[in-house]
Order: C-alpha cells, then structure tokens, then sequence
C-alpha cells in the first residue's frame, strides 16, 4: 500500500509539473506578443500548481515571470522574482544577468557588480558580463571617491567653524599619508586663510 501511495503521489507530481509546463509554454507565447500582463498570469498560474520539488521548472516560472515585470515596469518584483529563481537554481545565468541589469538600473552597482562577477565565473565567455565588471568597477571607484571628497569638505567644514574662535582653519594644518597607509600632520601657524 505505502509504494502504491508514492507511485500515485509521484504520478500526480508529473501530471501537475506537466500542467505547469503548458501554463510556461502559453505564458511564452503571450510575452512574445508583447501581453506581457497575461503572461505574467500565466506564469503565476505555473507556479501555483508546479509542485515545490521542481527546482529547476519552478526556477524558469520566476524568471520568465520577473521578465515580464521588468517589461510592465515593476522592477522592485522584477528583482524579487530573479531572486527566488536563484534560490531554485543558482546556476541560472540568465537569471543573475536579469537580476544584474535591474540592480543596474536602479542604481544599486555594488550589487549589479557582485551579480555580474557571478555570471563571469560561471561564464567566462559572456562578453557582456566582461564589460559590466570593467565598467561598473569604474563608475564605483568615481562615486566612492565623490563621496569621500564631499564627506572630507563636510568635515572640513565643521573644523574651521570650530576652529575660527581661535583664528585658525583646518589650512593650518598639513594632513600627509606615510608608507604606512597612517596618516602625519602638522600644524603650521602661517597657513593661508580661507575666513574672514
């Protein structure tokens, strides 16, 4: 009775893995139209009934899913939809570019950037992973050095408004890093002036 009972669950699994398959294959054929609503429902109505042991069929649902976000504009669920494909199946590259160009869109390079590296480690040969490393590495290390000068003159800043009781600026200082990576400064008393 126990094996007639898994053979029967089994049976019931692929009949519904099946079903699902045709609700993919429909949702495939509205996204190539453009219906990208309706394939969306479909896909949603795949996962619904794709049985949870199907790692890699259910994978697929979230992916094609997430694509039609992206084409309706929901990039939030967008991101959330290639996550759970990732989840399913971490070897789903298209899954991680997907996600990678949504984080790029966003503005969110790190992580742009760490989905990208994946990819190129699974793949080395995308050329389109390749550039995405090279270009995001760049605009990363522009912003971060935007964004240490703006913190450096903020800090600037509130030293010469609280070193202006005692006539000095922060120019009365000479700030030099060592061979260290430590930093050395100096104090100067005939620094120039940049406050009245």
């Amino acid at each position: 009775k126990e094996e007639n009972a898994k053979i029967e669950e089994l049976l019931s699994k692929e009949q519904l893995k099946s079903k699902s398959i045709s609700f993919k294959v429909k949702g495939n054929e509205k996204y190539k139209w453009k219906q990208y609503s309706e394939a969306k429902n479909l896909y949603t109505e795949g996962l619904n009934i794709c049985p949870i042991s199907y790692n890699k069929e259910r994978a697929v649902l979230y992916a094609n899913r997430g694509a039609c976000h992206i084409n309706l504009g929901e990039k939030v669920e967008a991101i959330e939809d290639c996550s759970k494909a990732i989840n399913l199946n971490s070897d789903y590259i298209r899954a991680w570019l997907r996600r990678a160009q949504l984080y790029e869109q966003t503005e969110n390079l790190d992580a742009a950037l760490e989905d990208y590296e994946v990819v190129l480690k699974k793949d080395p040969s995308l050329h389109q992973a390749r550039d995405a490393v090279f270009r995001l590495t760049e605009e990363i290390n522009q912003r971060n050095e935007k964004l240490k000068q703006e913190m450096l003159g903020k800090l600037k800043d509130i030293g010469n408004l609280m070193l202006r009781p005692f006539g000095m600026s922060t120019d009365n200082f000479l700030v030099q890093q060592n061979e260290t990576g430590s930093y050395n400064i100096e104090f100067s008393q005939n620094a120039p002036r940049d406050y009245q």
